[in-house]
């Protein structure tokens, strides 16, 4: 693990504008300065990613304000719940959605895609390795952070009840519905209950990656003792 304060303030600093062309790129400005996306707000992915992006901003705050060389210790539940969130974004993503049928697999290499899908997911796991202070994960952590991607499908499920579940809404530019941004959401293909497996799947996964990294923190605790 990293003290050293420069160090952090670049890792940081980097991340944060790497973040800022990421939100600016899922408003579709890129695309169309003229266009912008108005539906950027039911992609897990960019709330994860906003989430990371707003955590790793308090640090850098820390950071700044600091005199000497420590690890960074801003908001540690936060970092745990946006680490877990941003890594299932990478998962999915990557594994699941990348290569789907009908996706156009050149939207993959757009700067908003690559930065969102892969680089600030990587440097957000890679910050709690280098520079996160140790001792600071609590055994619930993990189980806490299902509050997360829960809050999210029940907030996909208010949007639902309120368009009235109208699938004719698409998302812009492709022919996927507003209610149903990703199909292991969507009602009428999978069916309820293939929705709440598929909320099971991803719950226990989520969970037990969360205690995966619950492990690592006790092991960085074992060897910063020796």
């Amino acid at each position: 693990m990293i003290k050293n304060r420069t160090a952090q303030l670049i890792f940081q600093t980097v991340y944060c504008t790497l973040g800022l062309v990421g939100c600016v790129a899922c408003l579709g400005i890129f695309d169309n300065i003229n266009l912008i996306r108005w539906d950027f707000y039911v992609h897990f992915t960019n709330i994860s990613n906003f989430l990371c992006i707003a955590v790793m901003l308090i640090a850098l705050i820390q950071t700044a304000k600091k005199d000497g060389d420590s690890y960074v210790s801003a908001v540690p539940l936060l970092k745990f719940i946006g680490m877990l969130g941003i890594l299932l974004t990478f998962l999915v993503f990557n594994i699941m959605l990348a290569g789907a049928e009908g996706r156009d697999v050149q939207a993959n290499w757009r700067v908003g895609s690559l930065i969102f899908h892969v680089t600030l997911p990587i440097l957000y796991i890679a910050d709690w390795f280098l520079f996160y202070e140790r001792k600071k994960c609590k055994w619930y952590y993990p189980i806490a952070s299902i509050a997360f991607p829960l809050a999210y499908v029940i907030f996909l499920l208010i949007q639902a009840i309120i368009l009235k579940f109208d699938s004719s809404i698409l998302i812009p530019t492709t022919s996927t519905p507003l209610i149903y941004p990703y199909f292991f959401v969507n009602l009428e293909t999978q069916g309820v209950g293939g929705v709440f497996m598929w909320i099971g799947i991803l719950t226990v996964a989520f969970v037990a990656v969360g205690f995966i990294f619950f492990g690592l923190d006790k092991l960085g605790k074992k060897s910063a003792s020796k």
